[in-house]
């Protein structure tokens, strides 16, 4: 194995998933590379849970790049640039 099993959902093909909008129950598409998304209904914004890794992996930048892994850490410090 070249690379961890958790990592395959943040890079490669992005996958869509939906959630519901817990203020409204409106769905909000989020892609597995997105750090988070809005609800377009309330405005309420959703955060991709399976990117926990990133914040206690010591390989995380290895497993998802550079990019990426800063793009992440400025989502989960709560930058707008994110």
């Amino acid at each position: 194995m070249n690379r961890c099993p958790g990592a395959a959902h943040l890079s490669g093909t992005p996958s869509l998933t939906t959630k519901l909008c817990p203020q409204c129950g409106g769905e909000i598409d989020l892609f597995s590379i997105d750090t988070h998304a809005r609800c377009e209904n309330c405005g309420f914004i959703a955060y991709n849970d399976t990117q926990h890794c990133i914040r206690w992996c010591n390989y995380a930048r290895q497993c998802v790049g550079d990019a990426l892994y800063e793009r992440m850490l400025q989502a989960q410090r709560g930058d707008p640039q994110a």
